[in-house]
């Protein structure tokens, strides 16, 4: 039961490791990648629609975007939220497809990024806390049954896992951090 509940942290913790890294993803660096518009949504006849649900998005060029559309008719919506987004990205609509022109990141957009790279990483690490939290509090509630020495070395146990995906987290924060500020 008690070890139950510790590979339980240890999953779930591994999957806020991996949520942390696609986040990471779609903060802007200095090359254009197709995962920058994972989280454009598109009203598309009423419905938000996720972009990589109605259009191929790929890179032709390391400053370029080009997104084909499905649906010729989804164009000026996909455009509208493009222009909605905080991308900070101009789209260029031929009437088949649309363009995506990667500036080159100024210096002070970058420390910007950088500090959005740092509040996913926070949001990543609070989300691991809160999954110790949790386990801890169904820990302690197993005490009257397991003994309170086994409680205490599986919550010596949780405690390294936490240290651990924390660890992953901040390592992926300083490689994406590098990434960002890359020139």
């Amino acid at each position: 039961m008690v070890d139950d509940l510790v590979n339980e942290a240890r999953e779930r913790m591994g999957k806020s490791v991996e949520a942390t890294r696609g986040e990471f993803n779609t903060v802007r660096t200095g090359r254009a990648t197709p995962q920058l518009l994972e989280r454009i949504v598109v009203d598309y006849y009423g419905t938000p629609t996720p972009l990589s649900q109605m259009a191929g998005v790929s890179s032709p060029d390391p400053r370029s975007l080009l997104i084909q559309p499905y649906d010729a008719s989804a164009l000026g919506d996909i455009e509208k939220a493009i222009n909605e987004s905080d991308l900070g990205i101009n789209p260029s609509n031929d009437g088949k497809v649309i363009r995506l022109a990667i500036p080159q990141l100024t210096e002070e957009r970058r420390k910007e990024l950088v500090k959005v790279v740092r509040n996913l990483a926070e949001e990543g690490r609070i989300a691991i806390r809160n999954i110790r939290r949790d386990v801890m509090n169904d820990l302690n509630a197993l005490e009257s049954e397991v003994g309170k020495d086994e409680i205490h070395r599986a919550e010596e146990k949780v405690q390294k896992i936490t240290d651990e995906h924390v660890g992953q987290i901040d390592a992926a924060l300083k490689q994406r951090e590098a990434d960002v500020m890359e020139v």
